[in-house]
Parts: C-alpha cells; structure tokens; sequence
C-alpha cells in the first residue's frame, strides 16, 4: 500500500472530478464495501430499485475485494464488459481495475472519465468499492459515500473506519448509511446514533442521513418510502452540488429514516 494517503494529496485531482462532476449528466455514489454484512448483495439491490422506480438508469460498479475479476477485454475495451441485467440495471465486474488508471499523483480518478464514457445510458453509478479504492477515486471532492453495515459489532467497527479513512486521508465530510437490518431489529437506531455521535465527535464529520433495509426484503418489492427519498434527494442534488453546506449536526440532529 503505498503512501498516498497523507494530507499533502495533490488538488489536481479534485479539479478534474469538480469539472466531471460539474458538467456530466451522471450521479456517481460511492458506495463503501463492508466484508462483515452478509446481505450486501441485497443492499445493492435495493438501491437500484429505488433509482429504477424514479426512472434513472443504473450502473453498479462492483470492484470490492469479493466482486468478479473484470473481463479480459476490460483493457482494450470498458464497454463491452458492461452487463445488462436489466432495461434500467447495468454491472460492470471492476476487482482490480480502478488502480490501473493510476496516475503519477495516486489518483484513479480516470476510472470514472472511463466509466461514464463507457456507459453514457447510466444516470447513476454505484461505486461499491473498499475505501482505499474509493479514496483514490473521490479524494478531495464533493461525494458523499454511502456506508455499509448490519447490526453486529465487525460490521459497525468496519465502517466506522472506513468513515474515519475516508474522512481524514480524503478529506470527504459528510456520509450517509444503509443499516441491514430486520425491521424489530433494538439495535439499529442505536447503532445510527453511535455512529454520527463518533463522526461529529472525534472526526469533525456528519452523518447526514440513514436508512434500515430489510435483508430479507425481496428485490422486485417496492422501495420503503425512506428509500424512494433517499434516492430522489440524489437524484435532485445538481452533479457537482456542495454536499457539505448543511454543516455539522449532532447525533441528534441525524435523521433517522425507519422503514
């Protein structure tokens, strides 16, 4: 793992998603990988469920350390790796290839240039990602990563870390988490207040937003209404918006989104 992570990162790469981010049509969501959660395949579902029911088009860009190797032809040609699964639902296999757009600052931010090139039907791309990659990816812009986790101990530790990295080498403040968790479930609201309690406490960040999901839900349900929200309110936000102008809020002031 080489040293790309101090605070001395170059801001060229900010410039170049700043102007993608400004003018491309495409929301991208970076979307923070958790080994721990069982039914993260579920989650990813779900999601596009919710941004298939207001008509956008969806890419998931699976390149977490449990996603398939992306094809051979991935090289020479990102679109003819891209899958259809659905009239509203693309996949794009990626363990491994962001970091062979690396520039000489450390950057991937290339990738997505090369995704949204390659996918010019999607409106919004998932980026399921571990947060090394999504910091090579989104360091120093206006993203606001999606956090993983279920109700046990591993799953939160790991994001709270994966926020905390995210925060500190990649300058990136606010977060929003996707809880996998039964709706009777007496954690999950706690978990939610622990976590944005640690984030404005020792992190200076937010947590903005989060929703519980049903890992039992089946995909071709109807989103729950926090869900359907949550999916316009990305929809809505202009590519490039400033997602930090809320500030920062307290545990209390988190929005808790129960299904």
């Amino acid at each position: 793992m080489y040293d790309a992570y101090d605070s001395s990162f170059p801001t060229d790469q900010a410039a170049g998603l700043r102007q993608m981010f400004a003018h491309a049509r495409v929301r991208f969501v970076p979307v923070v990988a958790n080994p721990h959660v069982a039914f993260g395949g579920v989650m990813l579902e779900r999601l596009c469920t919710a941004f298939a029911e207001h008509g956008a088009h969806v890419l998931v860009i699976d390149a977490s350390d449990r996603a398939p190797s992306p094809k051979e032809m991935a090289v020479l040609d990102l679109s003819e790796c891209v899958e259809t699964l659905s009239s509203q639902v693309s996949y794009l296999a990626a363990r491994g290839l962001p970091v062979r757009y690396v520039d000489a600052t450390g950057s991937t931010a290339s990738f997505l240039h090369a995704v949204a090139d390659a996918a010019p039907q999607a409106d919004v791309v998932l980026v399921h990602a571990t947060e090394t990659d999504l910091f090579r990816m989104f360091a120093r812009s206006e993203a606001r990563p999606l956090l993983l986790a279920d109700d046990r101990p591993s799953a939160v530790t790991h994001a709270y870390a994966a926020m905390k990295l995210l925060n500190q080498r990649a300058n990136l403040v606010v977060f929003d988490l996707l809880l996998s968790a039964s709706p009777n479930s007496p954690r999950a609201e706690r978990i939610a207040i622990q976590l944005a309690t640690c984030a404005d406490d020792f992190l200076g960040a937010v947590l903005r937003d989060w929703l519980q999901i049903d890992p039992a839900s089946d995909a071709r349900e109807a989103p729950t209404s926090a869900l359907r929200r949550w999916a316009r309110d990305v929809l809505m936000q202009a590519p490039g918006a400033h997602v930090g102008a809320r500030g920062l809020h307290s545990a209390q002031q988190a929005q808790p989104v129960l299904n």
